[in-house]
């Protein structure tokens, strides 16, 4: 049997020493702050950044689905991060409601120009962080306990020496021990009290971000480590517990939740969870669980297909088909038995009132409570994945593609939907595969056919001598060739021609129709000297036929016109 053994390369990471941990019994009740940081950590992750004119389009949207915080950059870092935050200020983009937050390492020239770029700001977050948890310590900066936590506390000392250079904007201070998901947590708790303890020389308020910088337990731990920081932090009422979820182990929704039931204030994440490496926590997903529950999220997903939509185009990204709530697919039913549920449960709620408890079967959240709707058939449109295209084909015409087939299918369907600019019916689907499959007769086409069995030595090979006359590019070919079958002596028949030489690379077939109706369908995937592949499609009555009917049809798709 195979296994995977680690041999001591890996360990379950150490339980919390947290007694009588309170966050199993409680309930999420009301939405925490939400911080979006789509505009730093998200667009640092990105193949291409976004320039400006795309960061203040994202921000619009951001304060458009309700952010009261947004982290808009690290204007120290760059001109582009710079310019921006300027902008956002002096075209009065930022409402008086919504707090800028801004990212910095504290070193003094840097939190300079950061107060610089903050010149007429309201309200503002200033963020600074540095890395507590052993490994960060001892490789990447070689120092002890006490060290590391002289330099968060120097941090925050820069800030405050930098202070004059604020102006009017009212200054918040925000810390992050960095990598606090594997730090020791009596030692988080002692550096973050450090941290406190400096800035109460300026303020009695701070928020205190603690980062799952990279996810390394379950769940149930990290909400311990918070519930733990929690009790054991001093004066809480004037802390802001802020959480700063990554997704490395595909936990990152769950951690954030159990977080809330531990005692969390704030919550730190991007749309569709969009970060570094697995991404960050996805708000989206956190704040349409909330509504489930019947919890107002405090943010506006009302067209979630719109927010998909123009993330997509500021990122260029891609929201997955199976993404919670914003997927294409999450409300696309292909089982014929859940459709049956669905669409009775969508029947019956119609005489109910329409506050009526939600237990639609199969569906957490009514669709059209966040602008979409479920769809029982699959509708096909530009935008439709390239499973639904061979979905309708099987479905209505009996027609099963092989799997390989699907993408490049619905490609061509993509094509004939842009250009008509509307759905396609399954006639119109049909009359796309009959086009590039069915009916295209150049520049292979056959004239004449025919196979003669031979005897053969072995009872079990079907020995056939192929004989043809051929079309070529309008010249005419006589050829003739033995194989193993007809298609195999077919395909030796045609090295006699002009046509380009192949190799048959995969091949499937299936019965379409009934009775005296019945007829072969064979698909085939060629592979030309290039390395490029085709495939092609063949009907008949007789088996093998079709496979050769498959083969002209690949040649066509290919070198055809």
């Amino acid at each position: 049997m195979a296994s995977m053994n680690s041999n001591g390369k890996y360990a379950q990471f150490p339980q919390i020493p947290i007694e009588k941990r309170e966050w199993p019994d409680k309930l999420i009740t009301k939405a925490p702050i939400w911080c979006s940081v789509d505009l730093r950590d998200g667009n640092q992750a990105l193949v291409n950044p976004m320039g400006v004119e795309q960061k203040l389009a994202f921000f619009d949207l951001l304060v458009k689905l309700g952010f009261k915080e947004i982290e808009v950059g690290f204007p120290s870092a760059s001109e582009t991060e710079y310019t921006f935050l300027r902008r956002l200020i002096d075209e009065n983009r930022v409402p008086d409601d919504v707090t800028l937050q801004v990212l910095c390492q504290a070193r003094e020239h840097l939190v300079k120009k950061t107060f610089e770029s903050l010149k007429g700001a309201k309200r503002v977050i200033f963020h600074i962080y540095n890395s507590t948890s052993p490994a960060q310590r001892n490789y990447t900066f070689g120092m002890t306990k006490e060290q590391v936590k002289q330099l968060a506390v120097d941090g925050v000392k820069c800030v405050q020496d930098c202070l004059a250079f604020k102006g009017e904007t009212d200054i918040r201070l925000q810390y992050s021990p960095e990598s606090f998901s594997t730090t020791e947590i009596e030692y988080a708790v002692d550096v973050c009290e450090a941290v406190k303890a400096q800035w109460e020389k300026t303020s009695s308020k701070i928020i205190l971000n603690l980062p799952t910088t990279v996810e390394c337990a379950l769940p149930n731990i990290f909400a311990d480590q918070v519930e733990y920081f929690c009790k054991h932090i001093t004066k809480r009422e004037n802390v802001t517990v802020s959480i700063h979820n990554h997704n490395d182990r595909g936990e990152g929704v769950a951690s954030c939740e159990l977080a809330l039931l531990a005692g969390a204030d704030r919550v730190e994440g991007t749309l569709f969870g969009n970060g570094e490496r697995t991404g960050n926590l996805d708000i989206v997903n956190v704040a349409l669980n909330m509504y489930t529950q019947g919890v107002d999220p405090r943010l506006d997903f009302s067209h979630i297909d719109d927010v998909r939509c123009q993330y997509e185009i500021f990122t260029g990204m891609t929201v997955g088909p199976r993404v919670p709530y914003a997927g294409e697919l999450v409300f696309t039913a292909f089982s014929g038995s859940h459709q049956d549920a669905i669409r009775k449960g969508m029947a019956a709620r119609e005489k109910m009132e329409s506050d009526a408890l939600w237990d639609v079967p199969y569906l957490t959240i009514d669709p059209h409570d966040i602008g979409r709707k479920y769809e029982g058939i699959i509708r096909i449109n530009s935008q439709s994945g390239k499973g639904g295209a061979a979905f309708i084909l099987e479905n209505d015409y009996g027609i099963v593609m092989p799997k390989a087939m699907h993408a490049r299918f619905g490609e061509i369907i993509k094509i004939a939907a842009d250009e008509a600019q509307r759905e396609l019916m399954p006639s119109e689907i049909y009359a796309c595969f009959e086009n590039a499959w069915l009916k295209k007769a150049a520049p292979l086409k056959i004239v004449d056919l025919n196979e003669t069995h031979l005897d053969s030595e072995s009872a079990s090979s079907d020995y056939v001598l192929c004989r043809a006359v051929v079309e070529w590019n309008g010249e005419k070919h006589s050829i003739g060739a033995k194989g193993n079958g007809p298609l195999d002596a077919f395909v030796n028949a045609l090295k006699a021609t002009n046509a380009p030489h192949f190799n048959i690379t995969s091949f499937h077939e299936h019965s379409i129709g009934t009775g005296s109706n019945t007829s072969a369908m064979a698909y085939v995937q060629i592979a030309m000297e290039n390395g490029s592949t085709a495939w092609g499609v063949g009907k008949s009555s007789n088996v093998g036929r079709a496979g050769v009917a498959a083969v002209v049809s690949a040649i066509n798709f290919a070198w055809g016109k």
